[in-house]
């Protein structure tokens, strides 16, 4: 356990040192709100649906994951949206409902969950991840395009323009151009390969930079409890309901256990680039990046040894 503290440990540090460089940047002058809209708005156009391609490119999509834990996970991402939605609905203003429901059940399966699968499970947990990851991408992409377009400002949210948008999203295009190029194993240039890696990289440190330029302390407490209640939502309820189902299902093994790391990952920052790409509040989309980092730490651990304990990972 304290292996996979301290490995924790390494992987939200680096999301924190981020976001802190971030603040400090805008604190002291060095970039202000022009850059991070540009930042953005490259971060969205271009370089994350670049990681995302690389990352599929790379996936074998023929290994690993049974039909059944696809279709699982699927199922309980889809029952945990409509979870949050529907909570949403309840006690959230109309304009931030569909900020608070992406972060409340998009979790940062590419990065802290696919991290975290491999360091317990190895080369398994690293093929089972990344299949996973595939589906994870298009789920996550498609219904988060969904509901921030309908409850964005100024697009439209008939079934056809948010079929349109969904399509048009250019994280969905970066996963869809992915798929023949890894089924097929399609080869491209090593230097194309390179460069779009090189061009990727930058993907996630402006993404929090950007994050951590918007973050004060007056927009936390502005966001306050609806933040908190998006953070409790991913990182506590839907964890929780998601794995007890799996474990119900009879899933066991290191099954069960990516299944848990991946509905216990905290909310993805790509969620934070949408925000601003449909216009919503983009400082509550980053106060529940915030939050719900902070608490991967403790209910990572806690998971992972609840389930060590039973014999049931």
């Amino acid at each position: 356990m304290l292996a996979l503290l301290i490995q924790t440990l390494g992987i939200t540090a680096p999301v924190f040192s981020m976001l802190f460089l971030g603040v400090f940047l805008r604190r002291v002058g060095w970039i202000d709100a022009a850059f991070i809209q540009t930042a953005s708005a490259l971060v969205f156009n271009a370089t994350m649906p670049t990681m995302l391609f690389l990352g599929i490119y790379h996936a074998d999509l023929h290994r690993a994951a049974r039909p059944a834990v696809l279709l699982y996970f699927f199922a309980a991402t889809l029952a945990g949206f409509l979870l949050a939605w529907g909570w949403s609905l309840w006690r959230v203003p109309r304009a931030d409902r569909g900020i608070y429901t992406q972060g409340a059940f998009r979790g940062n399966n590419g990065i802290v969950g696919l991290a975290l699968a491999t360091s317990l499970y190895g080369d398994h947990g690293l093929a089972l991840g990344s299949v996973l990851a595939a589906l994870v991408i298009l789920a996550y992409n498609s219904l988060s395009a969904v509901v921030l377009a309908i409850y964005s400002p100024y697009m439209k949210s008939d079934p056809w323009s948010i079929l349109k948008s969904v399509l048009r999203n250019p994280l969905i295009l970066g996963v869809l151009v992915a798929l023949p190029f890894s089924w097929w194993q399609i080869g491209l240039p090593a230097w194309l390969l390179t460069s779009a890696d090189y061009f990727a990289q930058m993907t996630l440190p402006l993404a929090l930079i950007c994050i951590g330029g918007t973050l004060s302390l007056a927009s936390l407490r502005k966001s306050g409890g609806v933040a908190v209640s998006a953070s409790l939502m991913k990182m506590l309820w839907i964890p929780l309901l998601a794995t007890l189902g799996a474990w119900l299902c009879g899933f066991r093994g290191a099954e069960l256990g990516v299944l848990f790391l991946y509905f216990a990952s905290p909310t993805a920052a790509a969620s934070y680039v949408m925000a601003r790409g449909a216009g919503g509040n983009h400082e509550l989309a980053a106060a529940i990046i915030v939050i719900t980092t902070l608490l991967a730490a403790v209910n990572t651990n806690l998971g992972i040894f609840l389930l060590q304990w039973g014999g049931w990972i």
